[in-house]
């Protein structure tokens, strides 16, 4: 096996001592640790193709990875099969970006493309791709594409699933499945690459796509708002949608502790306030207009709640470099967590008008069943995410003799809370192998009937990221 693998891409492209493919069958937070056959990084679309027919051959289960970003330990290889371990498939090597179509607004790249380099060569060509978030230097397009990935923008741009324009994905047989041709308007049908945005590679790995890219707005204004809590900052976006709605670039509702975490562990984080505000929100507006008031919009709304005593204090970025550190404080959020302890993360999404109900509903659970726990709140208030931390000190996870069982006990009761609320418990981590029972659980039961038989039909021997997103099945 380990030949032919090797016969298809090179010395360079696989890698089989154990001590170097460690980073590759661990996820980032180094929780949780993988085995696979070897680390097989293809370098073209017609590679991948020959590997994951190989793989079919010879029942051998194939688990893609991009960036090793994600926190739900979807690219963690656990097959289930001690003889049948499979391998790990990188997509590091295949990094091109093939194509920037300024005019129709279409960048075409490999799947390996990290996104910080796509946000360099959108730059370059006078565009913007507006997805942004903490791990955009490592993070890479298949990765963000099989988890629809969201970050801060998505206020105004959407997730992933918004951003994709067509796929190139290689099936479990080793076919390539080719929709690359970006078009605005194409009604011919199922419109099947949706169903690998967000499949985490359990449908087909995929190699290439084509991205929606948008103009750019050089025009911004950036604010760090003091509020005395999520009802109030809900008032505050619901002020700010009715003066300048289309300019929203960027809502975030931020409390305290998670701030405190971010001094105590990051590097150049600046604050501008004496004591960091019990919650604040970070706000962007932006622009393709040079002539459009921004800072002016942003004065008069908070100037209008600060007299009616509906925020505490407010500062307006008044250069690049201030905005630019208002926006680092916030993306060093999961370094600092990290750092911290072990940080049991929540992606719910609820309505932006139910999240400061949901925040109280998940305080008062936290403070009854976890009082080991402190809690931080990271929320994409524009959208209605709310990442609702519960932050445990090591040694009180290391005394726990079951700790998988122990978190998942802390993400049942935050998850039924926001059900209470309508809400979901996957807003743009993705589900992994850590959520499965959550979502066999939760889901509509006709909904996930369905997207068993989607997963049989694509896959139907279940060696494509096996164990991943929907519960293991009997062997």
């Amino acid at each position: 096996m380990l030949e032919r693998l090797r016969a298809i891409v090179g010395e360079k492209g696989l890698i089989t001592d154990p001590g170097e493919m460690e980073p590759w069958v661990t996820d980032w937070r180094q929780w949780r640790r993988g085995r696979a056959l070897c680390v097989v990084l293809p370098a073209t679309t017609t590679e991948v193709s020959a590997v994951v027919a190989l793989c079919t051959a010879e029942g051998q289960p194939v688990f893609p990875v991009g960036g090793n970003t994600g926190l739900c330990y979807g690219a963690v290889p656990e097959s289930g099969r001690p003889d049948r371990p499979g391998i790990v498939l990188s997509l590091r090597r295949l990094n091109r970006i093939r194509a920037i179509d300024r005019a129709t607004g279409i960048a075409t790249v490999d799947a390996g493309v990290v996104l910080g380099d796509l946000h360099e060569a959108a730059a370059r060509g006078g565009r913007q791709f507006p997805l942004h978030l903490g791990s955009e230097g490592s993070a890479q397009i298949g990765g963000l594409i099989s988890t629809n990935a969201g970050g801060t923008g998505v206020v105004r741009y959407g997730p992933m699933r918004d951003l994709v324009a067509g796929l190139e994905v290689v099936l479990a047989d080793g076919r390539v499945l080719s929709d690359l041709a970006g078009l605005r308007k194409d009604n011919t049908g199922y419109m099947l690459r949706h169903l690998f945005i967000g499949a985490e590679g359990t449908l087909g790995v995929v190699t290439g796509a084509a991205l929606r890219l948008h103009p750019q707005t050089p025009n911004t204004a950036h604010a760090w708002v003091s509020v005395a809590d999520p009802a109030a900052a809900v008032s505050l976006l619901m002020a700010l949608q009715d003066r300048a709605g289309s300019c929203i670039q960027a809502f975030e509702l931020v409390s305290a502790s998670q701030f405190e975490l971010v001094r105590r562990h990051g590097e150049r984080v600046r604050i501008p306030f004496a004591e960091i505000p019990a919650w604040s929100v970070l706000i962007e507006l932006g622009s393709e207009d040079a002539t459009t008031g921004l800072n002016a919009i942003l004065e008069e709304v908070l100037a209008a709640f600060l007299e009616a005593g509906g925020i505490d204090d407010a500062v307006v970025a008044a250069s690049e470099q201030q905005a630019a550190d208002f926006w680092h404080v916030r993306h060093s959020v999961s370094e600092a967590n990290k750092e911290e302890g072990i940080g049991i993360v929540h992606d719910v999404a609820v309505r932006p008008s139910d999240a400061a109900a949901f925040i109280a509903a998940a305080d008062e659970v936290a403070a009854a069943r976890f009082p080991q726990a402190k809690t931080q709140v990271v929320c994409h208030l524009g959208d209605g995410n709310v990442h609702y931390i519960l932050m445990f000190q090591r040694d009180f996870w290391a005394s726990l003799p079951d700790p998988e069982g122990f978190a998942l006990e802390v993400e049942r009761a935050v998850h039924d809370a926001a059900a209470r609320f309508g809400g979901t418990f996957s807003a743009e981590h993705g589900v992994g192998r850590k959520l499965t029972e959550e979502l066999e659980r939760l889901a509509d039961p006709l909904r996930y009937e369905l997207m068993g038989r989607i997963k049989a039909l694509f896959d139907p021997r279940n060696l494509m990221n096996p164990g991943v997103l929907l519960a293991p099945r009997p062997a």
